[in-house]
């Protein structure tokens, strides 16, 4: 049972790995059109239509994505001062309650985001004329992210792997 936890949790850190280089390609593409809309507007004077909206949708993918990534990190800002103080066995049956809530609320993202891409499908981006179901897509795709690192989150509760304050594994007695 402990391999095929380690198996899962070597996966998912694989999987985090490629929504790394995705995050970044996507901040790239962000910082290229933006730079480039600055650009074509001031010197060149003549602004690309469409530049402004894919970085907007790129900032979207970005911040929907990315909250899942960091949350497997422990980047997202927490009020931690309840565990500092409580016994090793009340602070791990904290961190268990808030890693199920957190998954309750990634699967309420995941549910209504995607209801939400079917209402939008039709829909048109006025510059792109691309279906407002891919901006959209971002939400139900950061909850699968965020369920996923959940999983990765219970496994290392379950196996003692904690984490320093440079995301670097310590394995717990």
């Amino acid at each position: 049972m402990k391999k095929f936890l380690m198996l899962t949790n070597d996966g998912i850190e694989l999987f985090n790995r490629v929504i790394g280089w995705v995050l970044a390609a996507l901040l790239l593409l962000m910082t290229v059109l933006i730079f480039w809309q600055v650009f074509a507007r001031f010197v060149v004077g003549r602004p690309l239509y469409f530049s402004a909206e894919i970085a907007r949708f790129a900032m979207i993918w970005l911040t929907f994505v990315g909250a899942g990534y960091a949350y497997r990190k422990g980047l997202l800002i927490s009020i931690d001062i309840v565990l500092e103080f409580a016994g090793p066995r009340v602070s791990c049956l904290f961190r268990i309650l808030i890693i199920l809530s957190s998954a309750v609320f990634a699967f309420i993202l995941v549910k209504y985001g995607f209801e939400m891409v079917g209402r939008v499908a039709s829909q048109t981006a006025p510059s792109t004329r691309i279906s407002m179901m891919w901006p959209y897509l971002a939400v139900p795709a950061g909850g699968i992210v965020i369920l996923v690192n959940s999983v990765a989150l219970l496994i290392d509760e379950i196996l003692g792997i904690e984490k320093d304050d440079a995301g670097i594994k310590i394995q717990g007695e």
